[in-house]
C-alpha cells in the first residue's frame, strides 16, 4: 500500500509542475521548431499589364503582368507562408500608363491588381516621377499596401535626425505564420527600400530643390540597426538599382546592390531598375561576390525578376525559432519566367489571369483606341 500511496505522489507532484508552468517558459524554450517562408518580387512592370506590344499591335508570349499573377497564384499554393513585394517602375513606360496619365481621374488597373493580390509593400523606381510628385502621390493613395524608401528625403536639411524622409524609410510587418509543426508563430518582417540617387538627375525638372537623397549605403546603415532593435527577425531590401551603380552616379561603391550586400544585417535583397534577371548562368561577374548558381551576392540571397511582367522572382527562406527570435537558416533564390521557347510547360507561354484581364481591359481597349 504504501508503495502505491509513494507512485501516486510522485504523479501528482510531477502533474502539478507541468501545470504551474508559465506558457512561453521553460517548457516552450526546448522546443526549437522550423518555419519555411517564401518571398516574391515583380519589378519594372512599367504598366505592361496586358501581353500586347502597343507599338506593334500585336499580342506576345513573353510578358505581360497578368501572366505573372498566374505565377503568383500558383507560387503561393506551393507553400504556407508568402510575401509579395513590387520594385518600382510601375506606372509609367508604356502607352497604357499614357494614358492614365492624360486622364488623372482613371483609377490605375495594375495598381488594382495588386491590391486584389494583396503584395505586402513595394518600392518606387526612378520612372514613378516622370510625371510629377503631384500625380505620384495621388497614384501612391491607390495602393493599399505601404511603400518605403530610406534614401530620399524633402529637401533643406542635412541629417537623419532632422529630415524628413520622403516615403516611410522602412515598414516591420507582423505576421503569423505556420511552422513545420503546424502551429502559428509571430514573426517580424523588415522591409527597406532604396532607388538609384540618379532619379535627381533625370527627373530634375520635377524634383530640383523638392527632394534630396542620401547614399544607399549610408541610408542601410543608419536605418538596419534600428529596425533590428524595433525587432525585426528577418530584413528584406528592396533595392530600385542595378549590380553597379548608374554611370552618373559619382559614389558608385555606395550606390549599388553590390555595395548593399556589404551593409551587415540584411537577409534578401529584392532588386531591379537595370531590367536583367537574376539569378542568370550569363551573368558576368567581376567583382567575385556573385554566385549564379546559389543565387548570393556576398552571401546574401538575391532575385531580379526582368522587366513587363516576364519574370516572378522567388527566394525560400527557411527559419528557425532561436531564444525567442525567428533566424535565416538557408535560403534558395530563383526566378520563373512566363515564356521560354521549346521548354515543355512552357513553349506556349503562362496563360492569362483572367481577373487581372479583367481589371485591365475596359482601359487596354480605350488605349489602343486612343493610338
Amino acid at each position: 500500500m504504501l508503495k502505491k500511496e509513494s507512485i501516486f505522489i510522485t504523479v501528482f507532484v510531477l502533474l502539478t509542475m507541468l501545470l504551474c508552468v508559465p506558457s512561453g517558459s521553460a517548457v516552450f524554450s526546448e522546443h526549437h521548431p522550423n518555419m519555411q517562408l517564401r518571398i516574391m518580387e515583380t519589378t519594372d512592370l512599367h504598366s505592361y499589364i496586358l501581353n500586347y506590344e502597343y507599338k506593334s499591335g500585336k499580342k506576345v508570349k513573353s510578358f505581360g503582368f497578368v501572366k505573372t499573377v498566374s505565377l503568383i497564384k500558383k507560387a503561393r499554393l506551393e507553400r504556407h507562408n508568402t510575401l509579395l513585394f513590387d520594385n518600382g517602375d510601375l506606372i509609367q513606360g508604356s502607352a497604357l500608363g499614357d494614358y492614365i496619365h492624360e486622364h488623372p481621374g482613371l483609377p490605375h488597373p495594375i495598381i488594382s491588381i495588386m491590391n486584389e493580390l494583396q503584395y505586402d509593400a513595394a518600392a518606387a523606381g526612378n520612372h514613378e516621377f516622370n510625371y510629377g510628385l503631384g500625380y505620384l502621390n495621388k497614384k501612391l493613395k491607390e495602393a493599399a499596401f505601404p511603400y518605403v524608401n530610406s534614401n530620399l528625403f524633402i529637401q533643406g536639411t542635412e541629417s537623419f535626425q532632422e529630415e524628413l524622409p520622403y516615403f516611410s524609410p522602412y515598414v516591420i510587418l507582423h505576421r503569423n505564420f505556420t511552422a513545420d509543426d503546424g502551429r502559428k508563430y509571430p514573426v517580424k518582417i523588415g522591409v527597406i527600400g532604396f532607388i538609384t540617387p540618379v532619379v535627381l538627375k533625370w527627373d530634375e525638372e520635377h524634383l530640383k530643390g523638392k527632394l534630396s537623397n542620401k547614399s544607399m549605403v549610408e541610408s542601410a546603415e543608419h536605418y538596419i540597426p534600428i529596425m533590428r532593435e524595433k525587432g525585426a527577425d528577418v530584413i528584406i531590401a528592396l533595392a530600385h538599382a542595378g549590380l553597379e551603380a548608374d554611370e552618373q552616379v559619382k559614389d558608385k561603391s555606395r550606390n549599388s546592390v553590390l555595395g548593399l550586400s556589404k551593409v551587415p544585417g540584411i537577409d534578401a535583397i529584392m532588386f531591379g531598375h537595370t531590367h536583367q534577371v537574376f539569378p542568370s548562368p550569363k551573368l558576368r561577374d567581376s567583382s567575385g561576390l556573385i554566385d549564379s548558381e546559389a543565387g548570393t551576392i556576398n552571401g546574401i540571397p538575391a532575385v531580379q525578376a526582368g522587366s513587363w511582367g516576364s519574370h516572378l522572382g522567388i527566394i525560400d527562406f527557411s527559419l528557425a525559432l532561436d531564444e525567442g527570435k525567428w533566424k535565416v537558416v538557408s535560403a534558395h533564390s530563383e526566378v520563373r519566367p512566363v515564356f521560354l521557347p521549346d521548354t515543355p510547360g512552357l513553349s506556349g507561354g503562362i496563360e492569362n489571369d483572367q481577373r487581372a484581364e479583367q481589371l485591365a481591359e475596359e482601359i487596354h481597349t480605350k488605349t489602343k483606341k486612343h493610338k
